[in-house]
């Protein structure tokens, strides 16, 4: 399995490197922390490669996990939505057993 980006969170990602004058090395890094309603919460931010992240490419951008995070999110989709009550990127996690309301923690 992999990491992947839908279409729309793709866009949303090269959107966001360019506004911020990032190199063409920059991408998104997926990843998981402890905290959270449910035990563990995504990390989604710009960044640049680390020496032992897996990389992937979904719609021309990079995707970078550490190989922890990889155990929590292997196979997760990002989506983003602008929806005005629900708005921003969402996960689409196989692994999930159990999250809650707020859609960015869970626990596997």
């Amino acid at each position: 399995m992999a990491l992947s980006l839908t279409e729309r969170a793709a866009e949303r990602i090269r959107e966001i490197i360019r506004q911020n004058g990032m190199s063409a090395d920059a991408g998104v890094r997926l990843g998981v922390k402890s905290g959270g309603c449910s035990g563990l919460s995504y990390v989604l931010e710009v960044d640049m490669p680390a020496d032992a992240d897996r990389i992937y490419d979904s719609h021309g951008v990079k995707v970078f996990c550490d190989p922890k995070s990889y155990l929590y999110i292997n196979g997760t989709e990002v989506d983003f939505s602008s929806d005005l009550l629900n708005g921003g990127f969402r996960f689409e996690n196989p692994n999930v057993k159990r999250g809650c309301g707020c859609g960015t923690s869970f626990s596997v």
